[in-house]
């Protein structure tokens, strides 16, 4: 097949969806099937833009057989709700030209991610220039996201927003997400069930698997074998409710077998570090290869995966998946009844969000239970192999886009 991606983050973009969209395009290639992209350069998660990128705004790049077409974007110094909004537009309307010339090339599917759901009708339009199969990917529903935090405000804008993306959301052939609940929220939008599929993030069970023997983080940082690792790797954005962490650290200070370490980068960096000043427990590091991802996430003996209370419902962490395969618990803040609390909760444990004390406790129980770690390590394992294997995701996918391409191509009929 012939398939277009449309992302705003790609490779070399090692978190978040920048990663999940560059396996996906190089998996594609390695099977056979012509893959071209257009994409923004890389500036994700620090929010500037990767040395050697600032010239030639457009370019193109080959890599891992996908050919790549790069379109510039404005990227801010401090990311808020209107700047975010001026940051997406400008990938869409540069990109805007970029794509109409892809429709010469005459795709069979056009795969359109977001965010940046400002992207969707481009991606759209493309695809039925050209008589392809459009298909939205939903990895976070940005613009529930940011009414319920706050970046955007206003009974008469959320009414007019809302509504055109549900307007949009239902002139795609396939739109999918990446968890049960998200999957519901498309059914609320009034996206026709038949158009819904299910397409969670992936993690490759062969990269990142349960160590033998102790992550050579532990030398390299001189961490004793007695000490337990609480790990936070990711993303350092403001829907996870990273400021818990410092508190926490706080309150077990007393505990000289505890060591905090934050890994990563992102819009929060600072205050996590200025809120950190005088901790001895806690340490950071900057973003690791994705080549030593599997030892950082061994390095863990337990996983923290904090996350704001306005947004756990609307978005699903793609950082679970890796914390699930390294065959270690996992410790979530958020509210009970959410598709992270029903995962996490198989295989470690769920406290409310933004409760120290509660995580706390929560940490210390498992730290004293190294049986309890162990099981609860062991389900993760069980249920990344069974439900989240790269090859079995992706392949679901390919097969989707093999059956929607030999449909018939009648435009989708207004709804």
């Amino acid at each position: 097949m012939k398939i277009l991606i449309y992302s705003a983050n790609f490779e070399p973009e090692t978190t978040g969806i920048g990663k999940y969209s560059g396996e996906m395009a190089s998996w594609l290639a390695a099977q056979g099937h012509i893959v071209h992209v257009v994409v923004a350069p890389p500036y994700y998660p620090a929010w500037k833009l990767s040395k050697g990128y600032d010239w030639p705004p457009y370019r193109r790049e080959q890599w891992h057989g996908v050919q790549i077409w790069r379109a510039p974007l404005w990227v801010p110094n401090q990311p808020g709700g209107f700047k975010r909004v001026v940051h997406l537009l400008t990938f869409a309307l540069s990109s805007f030209p970029v794509m109409l010339l892809q429709a010469f090339w005459r795709p069979d599917v056009v795969l359109t991610v977001a965010p940046a759901f400002v992207c969707a009708p481009t991606g759209w339009l493309t695809a039925r220039l050209c008589g392809a199969k459009a298909w939205l990917h939903i990895q976070d529903f940005e613009v529930d996201v940011a009414f319920r935090m706050g970046m955007l405000k206003g009974a008469f804008l959320k009414r007019l927003v809302l509504g055109g993306e549900s307007w949009m959301l239902r002139r795609f052939d396939v739109a999918s997400s990446i968890s049960a609940s998200m999957l519901d929220k498309l059914r609320q939008k009034n996206v026709p069930k038949d158009r819904i599929v299910f397409f969670p993030n992936w993690v490759n069970i062969s990269h990142i698997y349960p160590l033998s023997e102790p992550s050579i983080y532990r030398a390299e940082l001189d961490i004793s074998l007695e000490t337990k690792v609480v790990l936070f790797s990711g993303t350092q954005g403001e829907k996870q409710g990273l400021m818990v962490i410092p508190d926490t650290a706080r309150r077990l200070a007393h505990r000289d077998d505890i060591i905090f370490i934050i890994c990563g980068d992102g819009v929060m960096r600072p205050k996590l570090e200025a809120a950190s000043a005088g901790l001895a427990n806690i340490r950071f590091l900057p973003l690791q290869p994705f080549e030593r991802l599997g030892q950082l996430l061994g390095l863990a003996d337990i996983h923290l995966l904090p996350q704001s209370p306005d947004a756990a419902d609307l978005v699903l962490p793609s950082k679970l998946s890796g914390m699930l395969a390294s065959g270690k618990p996992v410790i979530a803040t958020c509210q009970m009844g959410t598709e992270i609390a029903m995962i996490v909760s198989q295989c470690g444990l769920v406290v409310p969000p933004e409760n120290a004390a509660a995580l706390a406790a929560a940490i210390e129980r498992l730290v004293d239970d190294s049986e309890l770690r162990s099981v609860l390590g062991q389900y993760g394992r069980r249920y990344a192999e069974e439900n989240l294997a790269q090859d079995a995701v992706l392949g679901r996918m390919v097969k989707k886009m093999q059956s929607i391409r030999n449909e018939k191509s009648d435009a989708i009929e207004s709804n």
